[in-house]
């Protein structure tokens, strides 16, 4: 390989958005990912209702992993869309209030449109600044910024995952591994392990972190023939970084990430007599775009 070759590799590679994964306030956030119709939330929204009623849970406890302010819980705790949130942010009543004045919206905001049956979200983030503000706001119940990658979780997070029911993650594989997924299920007892619910992009391998939930006692399947578009690439560079990277395992992108969307693929993990019960496609009824096939599933792990 010629130096001005590896000069180009590094230059593909996903796009960074780290200037707005920590501020004060989530108006740079909605802003910037909405200006590139960043949707996996959405699609989160519809695939977190569906496992959580077919947890058929009383006051459920969800782990929402890599959930920066909180768009996850909003959007599983209120009655509102994605499309409220960029709304709501993009507001002429909101552009110039101070972060603590926002805040001081937000609170009043979620409140009043919270639901009844809502579950309670706890967030676990590095951004430690925008777990904070979802606390603040009241979208998160609890929130830690622990760093799994690097380091045992703390007792307390400890504690909080052994009681959960569910865990989810909209587009945080990746950013997060194998390794943070193993130290998350440590918590946890072998005789009342969470479901695990993943939106994850098709550009990253799902199948170690599939071992990884194999090993405690959770069988994952994938919902086929159905993918979810996640957000528009933010340049060529990217798009040509998404393409190599399907390219390497094998993966077709027509009608996909060849039309400059990243798309996800749809996991649910669980123990074996859970999935016996309901397979992921009778759970995930409906939830296939109109324009693919009948959606099947597989297991992976």
């Amino acid at each position: 390989m010629r130096a001005d070759d590896q000069i180009t590799d590094r230059k593909l590679e996903k796009a960074d958005f780290n200037d707005i994964y920590d501020r004060p306030d989530p108006r740079a956030y909605y802003d910037r990912l909405g200006s590139l119709d960043y949707a996996v939330p959405h699609h989160g929204q519809r695939v977190f209702r569906k496992v959580l009623d077919a947890l058929d849970v009383d006051s459920p406890t969800v782990v929402d992993l890599c959930c920066s302010y909180g768009v996850n819980a909003a959007l599983m705790k209120c009655d509102l869309t994605l499309d409220h949130l960029y709304d709501h942010y993009a507001a002429d009543q909101v552009a110039h209030l101070a972060p603590e004045a926002l805040a001081d919206e937000d609170r009043s905001f979620y409140r009043s449109r919270r639901r009844e049956a809502a579950p309670r979200v706890i967030g676990l983030d590095t951004a430690s600044s925008a777990v904070d503000y979802a606390v603040h706001v009241g979208l998160l119940d609890a929130g830690a910024s622990d760093n799994l990658e690097q380091n045992d979780p703390s007792p307390e997070l400890a504690q909080i995952v052994g009681e959960a029911d569910l865990i989810t993650v909209t587009g945080g594989i990746g950013y997060i591994t194998d390794r943070s997924i193993d130290r998350l299920l440590d918590c946890t007892s072998p005789d009342r392990r969470p479901w695990f619910a993943a939106l994850c992009l098709r550009t990253v391998d799902f199948t170690p972190v599939a071992d990884t939930l194999a090993r405690h006692g959770l069988i994952t399947e994938q919902l086929d023939n159905a993918t979810f578009p996640q957000r528009r690439f933010a340049d060529d560079l990217e798009r040509e970084f998404a393409l190599r990277s399907l390219a390497e395992q094998g993966l077709d992108p027509t009608g996909k990430e060849a039309d400059g969307e990243y798309h996800v693929n749809v996991f649910l993990s669980r123990p074996r007599e859970d999935v016996a019960v309901a397979p992921i496609d009778a759970i995930l009824e409906d939830l296939a775009p109109p324009d693919t096939a009948s959606a099947t599933n597989h297991l992976l792990g």
